[in-house]
């Protein structure tokens, strides 16, 4: 498969590295040679230096049999043209980085489809969406949903105390019968674990659940979890990712922003109708304490600096907060979260690069994710046609062993599906996959 990513900055360096692990063709294009010569030294990959808009560059790239194109520059105008001119060189595919959320509207959408723009993706946007979706469900540390939340993947930390310690996951039905959840990933520090009956919960593991919509409440009082109500939100930082999170959260939320610039502060103070504007420094304790930290149910650090966000997050941890999510740019602050204190981080390359992951995969993909530091992929399948996988049983498909199915959604039904149950054309079926186990369940599902 040959892939153009247009723009080598962190967006562009992320993708091209995930993509570069799966011997793809990869073509980056950059401006800026010191950022080419970091990709060329790290990644199999061929780099130009130019301007991914220019015809002559797209032509050199071989824009007329590229499959797919990501236009992911800090530009938006720059990813626009890209994509419109590689779509109409003969390119199979593009996909432009947007930050503009009125382009993302319906109608917007399908003009730019018109215009040659497959599909639009807006980090920002999607990252605020996972937010939002960690606040709403704020006992868990991780939130993903798929079908609007017709099933849903969560994740927390084993605890000291939790009824999860010393559990062996064999007994988990027998503790739960009526319950319909399952463990379908255990991350044990930086080693990964597909969760089996003889597997054993220790203190610090991270386990993710999959659940239906239904069950998530019930889940958490379960493991022991208290529900909370999250009324009062403090954002930090007046970045457009800060500045979409409050707009997403203030209908629902008492939302207070500290930012330094004063000039952002008025340009937020007059889009935000519902959110306190405090012009001071994020990291100024002092100032947070006097806005009411203490008082505070959850707390989202996203300021431009990691570390600040993480240290912030702390403090308001120490303060009683039962919420904190930081934002990070670096992937090893991700791998150690469950060891941080954070309850959750928060990584804008990560989340675009799982949103176009799907794009990449073969087979019927409906949604790709991957969790915080777990070597393995989330992917929805769509089963398109009759085959192997509806005339057999699960559990005489020859399934990879590093790879299990988690759950199957059915028209409204939501199913934990045993081995004896048989896939039905139009089931979206959730796996759990190692990366050796990938391709093989891609040619199931082609």
């Amino acid at each position: 498969m040959k892939i153009i990513i247009a723009g080598a900055g962190d967006v562009g360096f992320h993708l091209a590295q995930l993509l570069s692990y799966e011997n793809q063709d990869i073509v980056v294009i950059d401006t800026n040679q010191d950022v080419l010569d970091y990709a060329a030294t790290h990644l199999d990959v061929l780099t130009l230096r130019g301007d991914a808009s220019s015809i002559d560059m797209l032509k050199e790239a071989e824009a007329d049999r590229a499959n797919l194109l990501l236009a992911v520059t800090t530009s938006e105008n720059t990813n626009l043209v890209t994509a419109i001119l590689a779509k109409k060189m003969g390119t199979a595919k593009t996909i432009a980085r947007v930050q503009s959320r009125d382009y993302l509207e319906d109608a917007s959408k399908q003009l730019f489809r018109e215009l040659g723009i497959d599909t639009l993706i807006s980090p920002r946007q999607l990252a605020a969406r996972e937010i939002q979706r960690l606040v709403d469900q704020c006992s868990f540390s991780d939130v993903f949903e798929f079908e609007n939340g017709k099933m849903s993947l969560v994740g927390l930390t084993v605890e000291e105390g939790s009824p999860l310690v010393n559990l062996q996951l064999s007994d988990w039905n027998k503790v739960h019968p009526n319950l319909a959840t399952r463990p379908i990933a255990v991350l044990r520090g930086y080693q990964t674990i597909l969760p089996r009956g003889n597997t054993v919960l220790r203190r610090k593991d991270h386990v993710y659940f999959i659940t239906n919509r239904s069950d998530a409440g019930s889940l958490e009082h379960s493991l022991g979890k208290e529900k909370v109500k999250i009324r009062n939100v403090m954002i930090v930082g007046g970045s457009g990712l800060a500045f979409d999170t409050a707009k997403l959260l203030e209908a629902d939320y008492k939302i207070t922003l500290v930012e330094a610039d004063k000039n952002r502060c008025k340009y937020m103070a007059e889009y935000l109708e519902r959110t306190l504007i405090i012009n001071g420094e994020p990291s100024n304790i002092d100032l947070l304490e006097e806005e009411g930290l203490s008082h505070m149910d959850a707390f989202i650090a996203l300021t431009p600096n990691s570390e600040t966000n993480i240290i912030t997050s702390l403090t308001a941890k120490n303060h009683g907060v039962y919420k904190t999510i930081a934002q990070v740019e670096n992937k090893e602050y991700v791998h150690i979260s469950q060891d941080i204190g954070v309850d959750s981080l928060i990584n804008k390359k990560l989340i675009a690069a799982n949103n176009i992951f799907r794009f990449i995969r073969k087979g019927q993909i409906e949604a790709i994710t991957s969790l915080n530091g777990v070597d393995a992929e989330i992917i929805e399948f769509i089963v398109h046609k009759a085959n192997q996988l509806t005339k057999k049983p699960i559990k005489d498909l020859h399934f990879p062993e590093t790879a299990i199915i988690g759950g199957v959604i059915r028209g409204e039904d939501s199913l934990l599906p045993s081995g004896d149950i048989q896939l039905q054309l139009g089931d979206r079926v959730i796996v759990f996959a190692l990366p050796e186990a990938i391709g093989k369940v891609e040619r199931l599902f082609r």
